[in-house]
């Protein structure tokens, strides 16, 4: 029997997505792990661990190697910029990060950018030649223009309802968003085998998932 593989997954939404991709592939992740609320789930039957975590951190605990591989979205990958393989491109939790204003936003001599993407909005300002002043939120970007904070935001967009809502619109996309599938560099060497096994068995379902499309 092969080595344990610790698997760093992001609670919340991306979760049931990669589990059920993971399903899909042949690794039987027992349903009641998706309603669990442990944090170390040992699954010895699929030679697997699963460490369930803030989206946020997965790259954190693999780089430091307390998981071997982790599902994380390309947002936070660009945002924290660790030291780690980026194994796949999974296709699932579809998104883009954007530019987002009110619609009568012009440029002016101050210019404040909210987001919780500082090191990502900072890159994109200052690679389009613009200064502004970027300032770190946590949650609720979309109320920094609306009440004065700022006058642009920087925030993920799935579907645009939410800035709908709030009378925003779209300026500009940086970049597409995904969930990848990343690896610890040692543990990519040391449990190869099993790591590539988890890595060819998710990409095959994912050819076979776009040729259906």
């Amino acid at each position: 029997m092969g080595q344990i593989i610790k698997v760093a997954m992001p609670k919340g939404r991306i979760y049931k997505k990669a589990a059920a991709l993971f399903r899909e592939a042949g690794i039987d992740i027992p349903h009641d792990v998706d309603e669990t609320r442990k944090l170390v789930i040992p699954l010895p039957e699929i030679g697997m661990e699963f460490i369930l975590a803030k989206p946020v951190d997965v790259p954190t605990y693999v780089e430091y190697g307390v998981a071997d591989i982790g599902i994380v979205g390309k947002d936070v990958l660009m945002e924290e910029n660790r030291d780690v393989y980026e194994l796949l491109d999974l296709g699932i939790a579809r998104c883009r990060m954007s530019v987002i204003a009110l619609p009568d936003w012009k440029p002016g001599i101050q210019q404040r950018v909210a987001t919780k993407y500082p090191n990502v909005a900072s890159q994109f300002f200052r690679e389009q030649g613009q200064q502004v002043e970027v300032i770190k939120l946590n949650g609720s970007i979309e109320l920094a223009p609306l009440i004065g904070l700022a006058d642009r935001i920087v925030d993920m967009v799935e579907t645009g309802q939410t800035l709908k809502e709030n009378g925003l619109v779209e300026l500009e996309r940086i970049f597409d968003i995904t969930s990848r599938l990343i690896a610890n560099r040692v543990s990519y060497r040391m449990k190869n085998a099993e790591i590539q096994a988890v890595c060819d068995a998710l990409a095959q379902v994912i050819v076979r998932d776009q040729v259906k499309a």
